[in-house]
């Protein structure tokens, strides 16, 4: 099979997957909270077991505070995933109008080249989009339920469109380059 077969197919499933994501949001939330709790219970158990061997008190006790901490979270979300689900999706709310806020100062200095517009443009629109969301959330908090579910799918179906376009350009890209 050809390489841009196998970017066409994995393509394509990425695009059924994000399909199937934005048609069952909540399941697909509980889903990543799920698998973000058992990577947050070993991650936290590798902590503590790496923490016994840094050298200094004041280190070891960080690293089994930090490994300890990681460990609640993920029995937390596993034990409640749906309240785990509410609080990652803030997580990600708060990240939106974080990034945002730090793009914005970032286009400050940039003013005067090229990239202030799209930079500041692009801030905006992340804290736009985190009070937007917050406001239905305020209201709703269900939407919130629906977040990471959505967005998944969105990125699923954008990276199977890239991927799409990606074997079409692998298997034209003998003859576009024979033309250059």
């Amino acid at each position: 099979m050809s390489d841009w077969i196998k970017w066409l197919l994995l393509g394509l499933l990425s695009i059924a997957f994000g399909i199937f994501v934005l048609g069952a949001p909540v399941v697909a939330s509980v889903a990543v909270t799920v698998v973000t709790g058992v990577l947050l219970l070993i991650a936290g158990g590798l902590q503590i077991v790496g923490g016994f061997s840094v050298e200094g008190t004041g280190n070891k006790i960080l690293s089994l505070i930090m490994g300890a901490v990681m460990l609640f979270l993920g029995w937390s979300f596993l034990g409640h995933p749906l309240q785990g689900t509410l609080t990652l999706a803030t997580v990600v709310l708060i990240l939106f109008m974080a990034g945002g806020i730090a793009r914005i100062i970032l286009s400050f200095q940039m003013k005067g080249t090229q990239f202030f517009w799209p930079t500041l443009i692009s801030g905006a629109l992340s804290i736009l989009l985190a009070g937007y969301l917050w406001s239905f959330a305020s209201a709703e908090p269900q939407v919130l339920l629906k977040l990471l579910g959505v967005l998944l799918g969105i990125e699923m179906l954008f990276n199977g469109f890239g991927l799409v376009f990606m074997a079409l350009f692998v298997k034209n890209a003998p003859n576009e380059t024979k033309q250059a």
